[in-house]
């Protein structure tokens, strides 16, 4: 082999021009595309190797030369690739060397909750699913944050991931991202804000997000909920109540809901539920931190997505007449 490898140094040496026309040439493919994985610590050879295995119809031991004649061969990066029809050699190379790695996407939505963010993770191809079986506590002690609520704790964005790569580490991207994020939007507090800490903004954040069907009710939505908290009322959110009905909510929330003690119920509990109950997105953690000036108390929906804000009940009550009862 190292006497063939040699042979053929020598033969792509000599070539001059009709080897620069051999990198340039675009390697033989079955398809329109093919996967190439490379593994850590894999040698030059074994690189070229790869390539042969994949599917691409080249001399592997030709491809070792020309790899070995670049001068770059040590900078070969391990990962996953996706070699289209019309690379070329030369291009394969800086495609390697780059680590121009073959990436997939997962999206996490602003307002969903844990549940369904496992959902997605379970179901994002191309991912090494190493969360699946763990409970939410052995789950947030693998992210070095134990006995913390997973809840709300992932920030909402688009996620590129390689073939193979870990949930967990996705999820520690997102648990930072979301920390940044925090603490990004609690710098920009309201002097007077009745939150307390950054974990309230976050709590907050989420019942905006959950609340908000326009995004130009955002921050009217995070002011009522504001006075509210300043004025010592019950917050009396649904989403809330939802949240702590878990798997029995049916998609119908009836009088008895909202009579039902969970920690979560704020149409009988006073403040802040003990923990987020979804995903908040940045502006939904702004809002939270500095909403909107106005002594509104109340909102109802319009039925459009939009909401009708209310300084007082009696306001409040015809409002619910005009868009709720259709009076």
């Amino acid at each position: 082999m190292r006497r063939i490898a040699f042979l053929l140094l020598l033969l792509l040496s000599a070539l001059g021009g009709a080897g620069a026309w051999w990198l340039q040439t675009p390697l033989d493919m079955p398809g329109a595309s093919l996967d190439l994985t490379i593994e850590a610590r894999t040698s030059v050879a074994g690189v070229a190797q790869a390539v042969a295995r994949s599917g691409v119809r080249v001399r592997p031991e030709l491809l070792h030369v020309w790899f070995r004649l670049s001068g770059e061969s040590r900078q070969i990066k391990a990962g996953s690739y996706e070699i289209e029809r019309g690379t070329t050699p030369r291009g394969l190379l800086r495609k390697l060397v780059n680590g121009e790695e073959s990436l997939f996407t997962l999206t996490l939505v602003e307002g969903w909750t844990f549940r369904q963010v496992r959902a997605a993770l379970a179901a994002a191809p191309q991912l090494a699913h190493d969360t699946a079986g763990l409970s939410q506590a052995a789950l947030m002690d693998r992210l070095g944050r134990p006995g913390l609520h997973p809840e709300g704790r992932f920030f909402p964005d688009s996620y590129s991931y390689a073939k193979g790569s870990s949930e967990l580490k996705l999820l520690a991207r997102a648990m930072r991202e979301m920390d940044r994020r925090l603490q990004s939007a609690w710098a920009l507090r309201a002097a007077d804000s009745p939150l307390q800490n950054a974990e309230q903004a976050l709590i907050l954040g989420s019942i905006v997000e959950k609340e908000t069907g326009t995004p130009a009710d955002r921050g009217m939505i995070a002011a009522v909920f504001t006075n509210r908290l300043r004025a010592g009322m019950m917050l009396q959110t649904d989403p809330t109540v939802i949240y702590g009905m878990g798997e029995a909510f049916d998609g119908n929330l009836r009088k008895r809901d909202l009579q039902t003690d969970t920690p979560w119920n704020t149409y009988i509990r006073h403040g802040l539920p003990p923990t987020p109950i979804a995903m908040p997105g940045q502006d939904a953690l702004r809002a939270a931190v500095a909403p909107a000036k106005t002594p509104a108390l109340y909102f109802v929906a319009r039925g459009d997505g939009s909401s009708q804000f209310s300084n007082s009940l009696p306001e409040h009550n015809r409002a619910v007449d005009k868009y709720q009862r259709l009076k």
